[in-house]
């Protein structure tokens, strides 16, 4: 609950804050990488630092936060941060890491807006911080405690035991417990973290979503991504790891998960946002679910889609199922009407379904209108986007 008084000081600054915000998280990082160099090393992802992709999110997040309290004073809105909660809990987030975020922060708000901090300012943007970190810290203690890492610890090394090509760009990961110890369970849709030891001695670590669950092994799925930092850990992965070879993994994480429902569901994805989808539906398969299904996938060219014969033999498994695909630049003869982007124009979606999105943001927005256009509630579609969400606080 945001104090009365501080709430008086956040309406009013807001406007400034936001302004700034930029500026703000940009100074923070700097700040926070000057005094703690092991962290661009080890912990964050060099290659969003680089192009601002997280210095974005993290504007949007704290613009967001500090909106709703403003709407909803008595309200501490946990459901918008379980995403960053769940990001942060595979990467191994401690409470005390909150104390030199908080140190490094204020220090760049003070140093960007200067005169117009005042004390009573401070005090409702130092309150605001604490009501967000303490919402995180408790979603994080949780997931912890789920998986059984009380101290957030939930890495463990893992054998690779299979390793499959999808496309000429996009491998498959098989793996085991190096020590035998069980596989952390997971839901259909999850991802965990897999961390590195690069050339320059970084340990770097990125997200991939699980595209199957199974009881025995954890399966995950790599797409390389070349000409940018983005791609430094996608690519050693794709050049130095094979059957035999340890990877660093962490538990299971996501709060995009497959629902347990009655209710129609719609699976839809473009490129490798395939993967959380076809974990979904080959759940669906296996549990030989009388839910209508409805799978969407759009993507480059044939050749480029990933898990392509899966969809379509899932789909024929389910009773209830049907796939619609789209191409932009089909290689062999192919549909007009399923040609260019995804149209759903055609598609016949109840309105009580369930939807869960997974691609670009612009895919994720076209989609998103477009079910909403045709009735869904906006509390039944659910969207996973990769890397940071730059999406929160814009819906």
């Amino acid at each position: 609950m945001l104090s009365e008084k501080s709430a008086e000081s956040i309406r009013a600054t807001l406007p400034t804050v936001s302004s700034a915000i930029g500026k703000i998280t940009t100074l923070f990082y700097d700040k926070l990488f000057a005094a703690h160099p092991e962290l661009l090393r080890d912990l964050f992802n060099r290659g969003n630092q680089a192009n601002g992709a997280q210095k974005q999110a993290l504007a949007g997040a704290i613009a967001a936060f500090a909106s709703a309290l403003i709407k909803h004073p008595d309200v501490r809105p946990d459901a918008m941060l379980s995403r960053i909660a769940h990001k942060h809990a595979s990467l191994g987030i401690t409470r005390d890491q909150y104390q030199v975020v908080h140190t490094h922060l204020f220090a760049a708000i003070a140093e960007v807006l200067g005169s117009a901090v005042t004390d009573e300012v401070a005090a409702a943007w130092d309150e605001v911080y604490w009501l967000m970190a303490g919402s995180l810290i408790s979603i994080e203690t949780r997931l912890y405690a789920e998986a059984s890492a009380p101290n957030g610890d939930t890495w463990s090394d893992h054998r690779v035991v299979g390793r499959y090509a999808e496309t000429r760009d996009i491998a498959t990961f098989l793996v085991h417990s190096a020590d035998g110890s069980p596989v952390p369970p997971s839901r259909p849709g999850q991802y965990v973290s897999v961390q590195v030891q690069l050339p320059d001695g970084a340990r770097q670590i990125r997200q991939y979503s699980l595209s199957n669950t199974q009881d025995d092994a954890l399966q995950f799925t790599v797409k390389r991504v070349t000409g940018t930092r983005n791609g430094e850990v996608s690519n050693h992965l794709h050049e130095y790891i094979h059957e035999g070879d340890i990877v660093r993994v962490s538990a299971p994480f996501g709060d995009v998960t497959l629902e347990e429902s009655d209710a129609p569901v719609l699976l839809a994805s473009a490129g490798i946002g395939c993967t959380p989808m076809i974990s979904m539906l080959s759940h669906l398969a296996s549990t030989d679910s009388p839910r209508q299904v409805i799978a969407v996938h759009a993507d480059y060219t044939q050749s480029a889609h990933a898990f392509r014969v899966d969809l379509e033999q899932l789909v024929s498994k389910l009773r209830h199922a049907d796939a619609h695909v789209w191409y932009e630049a089909p290689e062999d003869p192919w549909p007009t009407d399923r040609t260019g982007l995804v149209d759903l124009t055609g598609v016949p979606i109840p309105q009580e379904t369930i939807a869960y999105l997974c691609g670009p943001v612009p895919f994720l927005r076209a989609v998103r209108t477009q079910l909403l256009r045709v009735g869904l509630l906006a509390a039944n579609i659910h969207y996973e986007v990769f890397g940071p969400d730059l999406w929160l606080g814009q819906e």
